[in-house]
This record gives C-alpha cells, structure tokens and sequence, in this order.
C-alpha cells in the first residue's frame, strides 16, 4: 500500500533512540539505465611512457602501473567535453530504454564530481536538452564516488512519499585533467621519492564515463526490479585520507588529489564491513540468498579484498574497472548497467550495490531484479566484458 505524504508525517519513530529507522522501500522501481563512454581508450602503458623522465630519474619498472592497480585502460572525453552535453545524451538513452513518457519525470539530480561550472547546476543545462517539464525538481548532489547512489536514495525517497511519480539520476565523470596534470607535476618535481609518489597513484586510475539511472513508481513499471532498501554509514575520521585542490569546474580545472591508498583501502573494507552486515538486517536477506553484487571499483586488489571480506564469491560481481579504471560516482551504476546487456543478471536474482567513497562514506541497496528496461538503449557502446566476467 503506497503511504501518503499526510500519512508519513504522522508515523513516528517508536525504537531506541541509538537506532535508526530502517531504509525500506514499497514503491520504487529500478526502470532502466544508459550510458556513454569516451571513444580515446589510454592504456596504462601510455601513460607510463609519458612518465618516461619519472620512470628513468627513479628507475621505476616498466609495467608497475597496471600491476600495481590491475587497470590495463582508462577512457578519455575529447578536450572541451561538457559534462552536460554526455550527461544528457546517457539520460536520454535512459529515457528511450524504458520507454517512458518524459513528462512524468518529476525530479533530475545530477550527482557526478565533474560539472561544467561552479553555478548555476549542470542539471540545469542537462534538463534543458531533455526538454523536461518546467516543474521537475533538479539540482547538483556531490559526495565524491557515491553521488549518484546518494541521488538514487533521494529520488526513491521523493517516489515512496509520492512527491513524483519518476525520477532520473544522471553524471559524468572526466578523468582528463586529473591524469593530465598528475603526470606534469609528477615529471617536473624532481624533489619527489619512490615513497612520496605512492599518493599520486591513484589519480592516475581515474576514467571518464557517463552513467544515467531512471527510478519510477512501482504501478508505473514495466519490469518490477523493485529497490527493496538500503544503509548508509559515514566513518568521518578518516575524511582527509583522499582529497583534492581546490573547488574547480570544466575544462580548465588543473586538480591534483593526494591520496593515502593503502589506508583508505583499510578503511573502506572496514567500513563496508558494517555496512554489509546492517544491509543484510535491514533487507531480511542472508548471504546465501544475495545472487549478485555489484561494487564501487578502484582497482582489483581492493575489489578482491572487499568481496573477500564480505564473504561473497566473485563470481557473483560484475566488474569493469580493467578497462574502464575507476569512474568515481560513475562506476558502480555504469557497471551494473553493462553488467545487464552481458546477461549478469537474471529474473528473481537478489543483487547488492556495495558503495563505498572517500570520506569515507558507504551506502549500499538491495534491488530484487525480474527483468530487463523494456528498450535496450546502449547497444551501438563498445563492448566491455572482461576475462574475469566470462
């Protein structure tokens, strides 16, 4: 029964005080994606041969970088790539493969890191190319890697209360300038180590993609993938173990991020440690019953670690980080995305959204999946299905 805006405002929370109110959902549906990836494929190899003076003045091995990260190729946008204009090609691929009325869109969040100004939101631009209604709610939501899964949740939230009766999540993510700058700075300060370089090493794992996501209500469905729930947890002592420069958008942003990989790495496995365990409570699902996951993905090493961890076989996630690297708030939906034309999911599997960002943050949903998004919109895409998804 769907609740009432009226009849949610009368329902209090009656549990400890220490706990919180569970996330469930009744009324959402997860309809349909799309995505866009950059046609200019960099591999590791060409990035370290444009690290040729680092590499010769430190004798650094050739090949470290993919052995260390297990990213063989990233993408790059061409230069003077707006988010908005990918952002809203992907939305309307997203649009096209459900099959719906873009009318009844009531709500557009774009949640990438990447945006083309600091004002007004890219979802402005982004609404006026899909021509969307006037009274669609949009604005910017930016939390690092999980900004797209924090807008899925808002947008669910809107569809529960019934403020809207669908909603699209969209953002793209522009490695460019971070990879670009970070071999500049890493080839022309010769004061830095083997040791002093291992914060710059993430950057340089950083991918472009675009990813759109599309919830609706669930008596306007046509496939019933409904989002049962989900968890969040924030582990804010460790907030200054990844971040950026200064607050840059668009093309001529020169960013640099300084990174402790090896303890965010710690950190984000512990805090997804609770978090799994809170997701599995909260959705009354055991772990035996959990038929796929997908993850957020910074390399394998830290993939493999995390479904270790949890107790989840690999076989049951989809991964794209080899050939995509890690696109931030982008990975995670754009691999489930893929991980759906491959056949990675099948009608009644249970599958996880494990999130995790730096902050460190995590936020995890459980989706109950019956069947594919009425139009598959995605399939003039390269193909990226790599060995370990085989």
């Amino acid at each position: 029964m769907r609740l009432s805006t009226s009849s949610v405002k009368s329902i209090h929370w009656s549990g400890p005080p220490h706990v919180l109110p569970l996330m469930r959902y009744h009324s959402v549906c997860l309809e349909s994606f799309g995505y866009t990836l950059p046609e200019n494929v960099v591999t590791s190899t060409d990035i370290e041969a444009q690290l040729s003076p680092l590499y010769e003045r430190l004798k650094l091995p050739a090949g470290r970088l993919e052995l260390i990260t297990g990213i063989r190729e990233r993408r790059f946008w061409n230069h003077g790539t707006l988010a908005s204009d990918v952002s809203a090609a992907s939305a309307e691929k997203a649009i096209a493969a459900a099959d719906i009325d873009r009318r009844l869109i009531g709500a557009l969040v774009h949640g990438s890191v990447c945006r083309d100004h600091l004002e007004p939101a890219t979802a402005c631009r982004v609404h006026h190319l899909l021509n969307l209604d006037p009274r669609c709610q949009i604005y910017d939501l930016s939390n690092a890697c999980l900004g797209l899964l924090n807008g899925m949740v808002q947008i669910a939230n809107m569809i529960e209360l019934g403020q809207i009766r669908a909603g699209l999540v969209v953002g793209t993510e522009n490695s460019r300038p971070l990879v670009e700058n970070t071999i500049q700075n890493l080839n022309t300060d010769l004061t830095l180590s083997r040791q002093a370089i291992k914060t710059a090493v993430a950057s340089l794992t950083i991918g472009s993609a675009s990813c759109a996501i599309l919830l609706v209500d669930r008596e306007l469905s046509q496939t019933d993938n409904r989002i049962m729930g989900g968890v969040a947890r924030a582990e804010t002592i460790h907030h200054d173990l990844c971040h950026s420069g200064q607050d840059e958008a668009g093309e001529h942003m020169r960013p640099l991020m300084d990174t402790d990989s090896e303890a965010l790495l710690e950190a984000g496995i512990n805090v997804g440690r609770e978090s799994f365990s809170d997701l599995l409570q909260t959705l009354q699902w055991s772990r035996e019953q959990l038929s796929k996951t997908f993850c957020h993905q910074v390399g394998t090493s830290h993939r493999k670690r995390m479904l270790e961890t949890l107790g989840l076989e690999i076989s049951k996630d989809f991964a794209t980080v080899e050939s995509l690297g890690n696109t931030g708030s982008v990975a995670l939906p754009i691999s489930m995305a893929i991980g759906i034309e491959n056949g990675h999911l099948q009608k009644s599997d249970r599958a996880a959204l494990l999130g995790i960002g730096s902050g460190v943050n995590c936020l995890m949903l459980g989706v109950d999946w019956q069947r594919n998004p009425p139009k598959m919109a995605n399939k003039t895409e390269p193909a990226v299905i790599l060995a370990e998804n085989r």
